[in-house]
């Protein structure tokens, strides 16, 4: 995993002034992923929503390409009755995805039996501080857990320009806060992804479809035992 960080932290220090997002676009998007999911549904399907950046949104990514749509196939495959909905939201830090957390999960027409939470690259990106990126992981933490929603955490890992005092206290917040809340993590998103540049697209950053089916094969087994925790 070290050696994946290392490549992925390179192609961060070229994309770093390329982090934006499409801000106007982040609650129509969002609600129509949503209208889409649920409109699929049956009462029978137990629905999961994954919350995060560009790297749960399907960036530059078909409609089958991104994490939502595959890791539901996947599921399904494997009998499990599930709607992925995809609510990830390019450039999102964790202070917006702390503001619309509560807007999403009560616009899904069903109860949410579990969310995929996975954002703070782009607070690493901006330099935000660590403990504010802390403050709103472990204030939507709370949230979830106030629902009795199951979370599974895809972590990120401080780029090494950063330095080793921001990398330091960065890293130790995702495995500090699965520990404080109980709750699965998966360390890094891209390991084993990053490190081959058939699986990225041309901007080192996003994975491509290949990519995310090679993520989705690493996260399936966290989502599969946290359906099993609802059974």
């Amino acid at each position: 995993m070290k050696r994946s960080f290392f490549l992925y932290g390179a192609a961060l220090l070229v994309f770093q002034g390329l982090s934006g997002c499409d801000s106007a676009q982040k609650v129509e998007n969002t609600l129509t992923d949503i209208a889409s999911a649920t409109s699929e549904s049956t009462e029978s399907t137990r629905h999961i929503i994954a919350f995060g950046d560009s790297l749960y949104a399907g960036y530059r990514l078909g409609p089958k390409g991104g994490l939502a749509p595959q890791l539901q196939d996947v599921l399904r495959e494997k009998g499990y009755a599930v709607t992925v909905v995809n609510a990830g939201v390019s450039g999102d830090t964790t202070a917006a995805g702390l503001k619309r957390l509560s807007f999403v999960l009560d616009n899904v027409d069903q109860e949410t039996e579990i969310v995929l939470l996975g954002l703070g690259g782009n607070d690493m990106l901006r330099g935000i501080s660590p403990a504010e990126t802390r403050a709103n992981l472990d204030a939507m933490l709370k949230e979830l857990q106030r629902r009795k929603i199951e979370v599974v955490m895809t972590g990120m890992l401080a780029s090494p320009n950063m330095g080793s005092d921001y990398a330091k206290e960065f890293n130790a917040i995702y495995p500090d806060l699965a520990k404080q809340y109980k709750v699965s993590l998966m360390p890094f998103f891209l390991d084993d992804v990053v490190v081959d540049k058939s699986l990225m697209l041309d901007d080192g950053i996003h994975p491509n479809a290949a990519g995310i089916k090679k993520v989705v094969g690493n996260l399936t087994p966290f989502v599969e035992t946290a359906l099993k925790k609802g059974e």
